[in-house]
């Protein structure tokens, strides 16, 4: 069972940058894809970015590509996603996911394990 702990969430204003990360309990979290969902106060979740845990390959939602990055560090077993350029919109709960198997999807019921989530604040 890989247990998820995000961490970097706060409060930025518009136009401000925050990196968060995704600790993973196992080391087999390394192949598998991973992802970052978002979740505003009476929205649903949305895919915002994965990656693909054999090539590295990475998607983005159209909302945040260009401003934002997933990336991953295996010898850390963590996975990050740095966000630039935040917008008032950008404000959520930010979850990060994996799934078995190397190839990330957009949609969330394809994940097997989340992370409590971090919140996101952009101020204006």
């Amino acid at each position: 069972q890989v247990q998820l702990v995000e961490s970097g969430g706060g409060v930025v204003q518009v136009g401000g940058s925050l990196r968060l990360s995704c600790a993973a309990s196992e080391r087999t979290f390394s192949s598998a894809a991973v992802a970052w969902f978002r979740q505003a106060p009476g929205k649903e979740r949305e895919f915002v970015a994965g990656m693909n845990g054999a090539t590295a390959a990475t998607i983005y939602a159209v909302s945040v590509e260009g401003r934002f990055t997933i990336s991953r560090d295996n010898a850390k077993n963590t996975v990050y996603l740095q966000m630039n350029s935040l917008k008032p919109e950008d404000t959520a709960v930010y979850s990060c996911a994996a799934r078995k198997s190397t190839f990330p999807l957009r949609s969330a019921v394809d994940y097997d394990y989340w992370g409590p989530g971090t919140q996101v604040t952009v101020s204006s």
